[in-house]
């Protein structure tokens, strides 16, 4: 991967459209696609992370679960308790056709969370919702190595990034409710949830 520029990194933002919190039409499948690319990120809650990707070109699939931890087949309240080790992840399909893992990883970075948080993100607290990059194989970990050491260098954060990079093993999905979780709540009840509408204003008010 060849040494990024804060002027590429900046413009790479623009590759990036906007999302809203719901599942976009276009590239996303409603069963998972065989033999397809994934990544795994966490981020704070998976519920936001999760349809922070489900708007971005080339994904086609996503699944929120856990990784990191030593407990097997952990469910959510073992997992709240941050005692687990685990990490609340989105594993995310794409096509590599459209988009591609260096485009995937700078995305979390950049827009998706806050990677100078130190296990938290807005209101949740604890290990479990960790800044964290699960490489998979050496060309994932040496993406994400050299991909952090580039922001790092590009000076775009005010605080250092702490993100972690970890070696990706079990993966446990996560309940059944916990999919899509912000499309399920918007159909239900006609309006967007509370922490969608939080960030949104958030975004508004760094627009203005």
């Amino acid at each position: 991967m060849k040494k990024l520029s804060l002027f590429i990194i900046i413009g790479m933002l623009a590759l990036f459209p906007g999302h809203s919190h719901a599942k976009q039409k276009g590239d996303l499948m409603d069963k998972k696609p065989k033999n397809a690319e994934t990544a795994i990120f966490a981020g704070g809650c998976f519920w936001c992370i999760e349809s922070e990707f489900r708007g971005q070109p080339g994904v086609l699939y996503t699944v929120a679960g856990y990784m990191g931890g030593q407990t097997p087949d952990p469910t959510y309240q073992d997992v709240s308790k941050g005692t687990t080790g685990h990490a609340e992840v989105v594993q995310v399909y794409y096509d590599p056709k459209k988009t591609s893992y260096e485009k995937l990883l700078i995305f979390f970075m950049i827009k998706a969370h806050d990677p100078t948080q130190l296990n938290k993100q807005g209101v949740d607290v604890g290990t479990q919702y960790r800044s964290a990059i699960f490489y998979q194989d050496t060309r994932q970990k040496n993406i994400a190595q050299e991909s952090i050491a580039q922001l790092e260098g590009a000076d775009i954060f005010d605080k250092p990034i702490v993100t972690t990079i970890e070696h990706a093993e079990d993966f446990w999905p996560a309940e059944d409710y916990h999919q899509q979780y912000y499309e399920k709540y918007k159909e239900k009840t006609g309006e967007d949830h509370i922490r969608v509408q939080y960030k949104k204003q958030q975004k508004a008010k760094k627009n203005r």
